[in-house]
């Protein structure tokens, strides 16, 4: 079993910056793939970038690219999403999510995340 718990979330405005963390409890395997994922009122859970464990590839939705960065930190079992230049549509509430089984067709499929934390707000005002 692994606990997520994410933090960093906050309140900021345009063009600002937010880094935020996601600790993971439990052994994470290097099979797994770590991912951010957030929901805005009123719209579906989305994508936004995730990472594998072993190898430290990255993935990202096009909305975010250029503008978020995700890395990991293996010894701490923590997952970082670095978010710059925010802009208001960013606003959302921010999850963190483990896939057992990291598939890089799959890894943008919420469906196929296993583990979730109970998500952090992100609020960007123009």
């Amino acid at each position: 079993q692994v606990q997520l718990v994410e933090s960093g979330g906050g309140s900021v405005q345009a063009g600002g910056s937010l880094r935020l963390s996601c600790a993971a409890s439990g052994r994470i395997f290097n099979s797994y793939g770590l991912g951010w994922f957030r929901q805005a009122p009123g719209k579906e859970r989305e994508f936004v970038a995730a990472v594998t464990w072993s190898g430290g590839n990255t993935y990202y939705a096009d909305s975010v690219k250029g503008r978020f960065t995700i890395s990991r930190d293996n010894a701490k079992n923590t997952v970082y999403l670095q978010m710059n230049s925010l802009r208001p549509e960013d606003t959302a509430v921010y999850y963190c999510a483990a896939q057992i089984y990291a598939s890089p067709t799959q890894i943008d499929t919420k469906s196929r995340y296993n583990y979730w934390g109970q998500g952090t707000q992100v609020t960007v005002s123009s």
